[in-house]
């Protein structure tokens, strides 16, 4: 069992509806500015701002870049030989009862493998990798995960 563990992030007003995030974790060596990013509120609420990572998009990236990383260390225990794997994500934002909610995260995993022989064990170690991710787990959000297995050309 592995034992607790915490994740620190800062995050500072700038201007308007935006700030600078921060892991005082991720500076260790590097510029403390280098690890950081910007966000903002979504540019379909009032005085948001358009190109700029939001809430949203870092809720739906938290959910997507867990399913990779659950993927490769089950696919590596699993011993596995695939060349690729990307995963488009889409989060939905919706209002439930009054309030605003990310209802749904649609993972649209792509893993390429070297072999059709291990097209079904690509298969279940996504759908396994999408079930023990902690993120999914976390959150009350529905995830939906639409897979593509292709063998390398």
């Amino acid at each position: 069992m592995m034992e607790k563990h915490s994740y620190n992030v800062d995050i500072t007003w700038r201007e308007d509806r935006k700030g600078m995030m921060c892991s005082p974790e991720l500076a260790e060596g590097n510029s403390h500015s280098a690890n950081c990013i910007e966000v903002a509120t979504p540019p379909e609420f009032p005085k948001g701002m358009p190109n700029i990572w939001s809430p949203e998009h870092l809720f739906t990236a938290s959910v997507s870049s867990c399913l990779m990383t659950t993927f490769l260390a089950i696919a590596e225990n699993s011993k596995l030989e695939f060349s690729g794997f990307s995963c488009k994500s889409k989060g939905v934002l919706e209002r439930v009862d009054g309030k605003y909610a990310m209802t749904e995260v649609i993972l649209e995993p792509t893993v390429t493998i070297k072999d059709e022989k291990d097209r079904e064990r690509a298969e279940r170690i996504l759908q396994k990798s999408e079930s023990a991710c902690l993120i999914s787990n976390s959150i009350k959000s529905k995830v939906t995960m639409e897979v593509t297995v292709k063998v390398e050309a």
